[in-house]
């Protein structure tokens, strides 16, 4: 279904006056795309605003090509590590996309402006009388409350109340409301139940479910997707090399929307989904409890384009907690030193790495051994926050298994790194992509609502996936439209 963009031209007033009272300018899905289109004057105002300040400029960060500093960035190239070969143990080059240069050190901050921005623009969300809501396994909640802060609207956060200490000490300064629901990462159920009960109570609140939310999906395809083209061909091309895969692990599913934009300008191009073995619900129809934060199963993401998947992977997320740990630990940091002649840069690039990040390398690694990948094959990944959000669970761990040593890191490169290997994952045909379209009824039809035709829709009609992929003209049309009528942006100062 296509994103709504009836316009409410009484609730669009009180939209206007408030961008005007709090100085409020909206960028377009272009700008973010390629900041050169982003005017001089906000450029430069930007320079005495830190990437995490409660400012509304920082709509303007939300993109991959942020300068990697938090005190006045500029722009540049898109920020990526490369994976350090010594590490993967496998020919084929892999470069990781980093989420930490995001306002909130998390690119959710993206997908989240992608839902908020058409509400606002249209008056379907009024801030004088209603709240957002952002149910969420962790960061996509902060990134709708930080650009709820910054577009002058209330919000409510959702979270599962084990999720890592640093998320909810920054909600509580940011969010309205900071709501836990039992459990963990995997507790997806658990948050559409809550969701239901503030729907069915709260009327002033309204709902930005990122696992059914279309602006998800066009931010991805607007931003994400180009902005990884474009690390590949402008950082990672050779003469002889080949663009062969991007991995994503399904959070929401929004990430996989890039895909969507990657298998068009690169057709042969593989596209691999990720999850939890712990909870293998693409894989096996399967359920159960995991600990990668910044993921979440046991569905299917209404948002997620399954006929463009092309394999899945399971990692197990005690590899990804102890890839994790021998990252970011002194002791880990010593011996990938010594063992493997690592620079002081490559340590600092692998602390970009959040928990989920290390899955992604896995599922990577997982990926090129599996198709036997050569030295001019490179993969693409993800790395949507990094190791700054987790530091409470390297505490942790200590407490479980002692203090981390050198012994411990030689111990857990030799298992979780040196030692991958190809189980856990499945190429897809048409008939195991159709299997797991097929898990969304009974989430979406069944539990949420959502109409059979649409799901029947999804699969079988060409047009789908592509027309929302094709709004985000209109909806910059009417961001612009948007600016006009506030004027904040024309009477700023050059």
């Amino acid at each position: 279904m296509l994103i709504d963009l009836t316009i409410n031209e009484e609730r669009l007033d009180h939209v206007v006056e408030r961008a005007r009272e709090q100085n409020i300018i909206i960028p377009t899905f272009a700008q973010l795309r390629d900041p050169d289109k982003i005017p001089e004057k906000i450029k430069k105002a930007l320079k005495n605003v830190g990437s995490w300040d409660v400012n509304p400029l920082n709509l303007f960060r939300v993109t991959w090509k942020n300068e990697p500093t938090l005190e006045g960035a500029g722009y540049g190239d898109v920020n990526i590590i490369e994976f350090p070969q010594q590490l993967s143990g496998i020919d084929a080059r892999i470069f990781v996309m980093v989420g930490k240069w995001f306002p909130t050190g998390c690119h959710k901050v993206g997908a989240s402006f992608g839902c908020l921005a058409p509400r606002l623009v249209t008056g379907q969300f009024d801030p004088t009388i209603h709240k957002a809501v952002w149910p969420s396994t962790g960061n996509y909640c902060r990134g709708g409350a930080f650009n709820s802060k910054l577009l002058g609207c209330e919000s409510v956060a959702i979270l599962p109340a084990e999720m890592s200490r640093e998320r909810y000490d920054w909600l509580e300064h940011i969010a309205d409301e900071v709501i836990s629901t039992p459990g963990g990462e995997s507790d997806v159920y658990e948050i559409f139940n809550k969701v239901w009960e503030i729907r069915k109570t709260r009327p002033e609140c309204v709902i930005f479910n990122q696992f059914e939310e279309m602006g998800n999906v066009l931010w991805h395809y607007q931003c994400t997707g180009p902005a990884m083209a474009e690390a590949y061909e402008k950082q990672m091309k050779t003469d002889t090399s080949r663009f062969f895969g991007a991995f994503f692990t399904s959070g929401s599913g929004g990430s996989l929307s890039a895909g969507d934009y990657l298998k068009e300008q690169y057709p042969q191009l593989k596209i691999t989904v990720g999850e939890a073995l712990q909870c293998p619900t693409i894989l096996n129809n399967g359920f159960g409890y995991h600990r990668i934060e910044g993921i979440g199963d046991k569905h299917i993401p209404w948002v997620h384009n399954v006929k463009n998947t092309d394999m899945v992977v399971d990692i197990d997320d005690n590899h990804a907690l102890n890839f994790f740990r021998l990252c970011n630990t002194e002791a880990g940091q010593e011996y990938l030193r010594d063992e493997f002649g690592l620079t002081d840069k490559q340590l600092y690039d692998l602390t970009m790495l959040g928990i989920s990040g290390c899955a992604n390398v896995l599922g990577c690694i997982k990926t090129a051994k599996y198709y036997e990948l050569t030295a001019d094959d490179v993969l693409g990944t993800v790395a949507t926050d990094s190791a700054e959000m987790y530091q409470s669970r390297l505490v942790e761990m200590d407490a479980e298994e002692g203090k981390y040593t050198t012994e411990m890191a030689a111990r857990d490169y030799n298992r979780y790194l040196f030692d991958v290997k190809t189980d856990h994952m499945e190429e897809f045909t048409y008939t195991s992509r159709k299997r797991v379209h097929n898990l969304k009824y009974y989430t979406w039809v069944e539990q949420q609502g959502r109409d059979v035709k649409e799901l029947d829709a999804q699969w079988y009609d060409p047009h789908y996936w592509t027309d929302i992929h094709n709004q985000a003209d209109d909806i910059d049309r009417l961001i612009e439209e948007f600016n006009e009528k506030t004027g904040v942006l024309a009477s700023m100062p050059d």
